[in-house]
């Protein structure tokens, strides 16, 4: 039956246009490209290209095949780099946790960039609050992760500060607060304040607790929404809440007691029982970049 390299030929002549360079690509003669196709053309009991112009092309049945030797070779290509991997000691699979607040653009270049490098490394991609980022790296249903610091967390895992991220005091455009030309603590106090905790109740503590009404996310997206809906007023990371003032859909509190935006460190995180092979170290080194300018 056809072969890879008769496969090969097949492919490079389809998109070059012609045996004698898909000879050269593949550094052969060209009377064995054109003997290779003519016994593949054989085995699949098929004509491939037509010969009866100086050029050949495909034909129909050419047309039709062509995708799936592409496809073959792509499938072959990952195969031997998965083999390779295995032979460089790469991890087959790794499980990283992020805080949603954390979802900035570099990080998606960083995964883009991590995807190249080690393609066949499987990568589950968790988004989740920060108090479960270290539930899960802990326990160790993830290799590593990205949070906000709390020295709240036991220091039985490896933490790395990154950066800090400023947060800003946010209502609805159509919330009593938002009329309030400065805002004090005491003007708080009777509205609705949306915090975030994770899902086994343990609570991000950055930023005070202030009102006597309050409801919980386990998300700053979720929280960005609620606050978007005029259901209350919370602490939202400035790079979301530029966008909400922008489309007009959420006012920053001028808040008596804030000289300066909030900023809270953030920290990677990873368990100490985790042995680093070649792509965990280098995605490790790669997040501990994430806020540079």
């Amino acid at each position: 039956m056809c072969n890879l390299e008769q496969l090969r030929m097949f492919v490079v002549t389809a998109q070059l246009g012609s045996f004698s360079a898909c000879a050269r690509k593949l550094g052969k003669v060209q009377s064995a490209v054109s003997q290779g196709i003519a016994t593949l053309e054989i085995d699949l009991d098929t004509q491939l290209f037509d010969r009866s112009t100086r050029k050949p092309s495909l034909t129909l049945e050419g047309q039709r095949l062509l995708s799936f030797a592409q496809a073959i070779l792509q499938q072959t290509n990952e195969l031997e780099n998965a083999a390779n991997a295995l032979n460089n000691n790469n991890e087959t699979q790794l499980k990283l946790a992020v805080d949603d607040a954390l979802l900035l653009p570099v990080l998606w270049q960083i995964l883009s960039d991590f995807s190249v490098l080690f393609p066949a490394t499987i990568l589950d991609f968790y988004t989740v609050s920060t108090p479960d980022v270290y539930a899960l790296v802990h326990s160790g249903r993830a290799d590593i992760g990205l949070m906000f610091a709390n020295s709240g967390f036991p220091q039985d895992v490896d933490l790395c500060y990154v950066g800090s991220l400023p947060f800003h005091g946010v209502v609805s455009p159509s919330h009593p607060l938002a009329l309030l030309e400065t805002v004090k603590a005491a003007d708080l106090i009777p509205y609705r304040q949306l915090l975030i905790k994770g899902i086994e109740g343990q609570e991000l503590s950055h930023f005070p607790m202030i009102s006597a009404h309050l409801w919980w996310g386990n998300t700053f997206n979720g929280v960005n929404q609620l606050v978007k809906n005029g259901i209350g007023w919370g602490y939202i990371p400035s790079h979301m809440s530029d966008e909400g003032v922008a489309e007009g859909k959420m006012a920053r509190l001028n808040l008596s007691f804030d000289h300066k935006p909030w900023r809270v460190p953030i920290d990677r995180v990873m368990s100490k029982k985790k042995a680093k092979g070649p792509a965990l170290t280098w995605l490790a080194d790669a997040l501990t970049g994430l806020l540079e300018d």
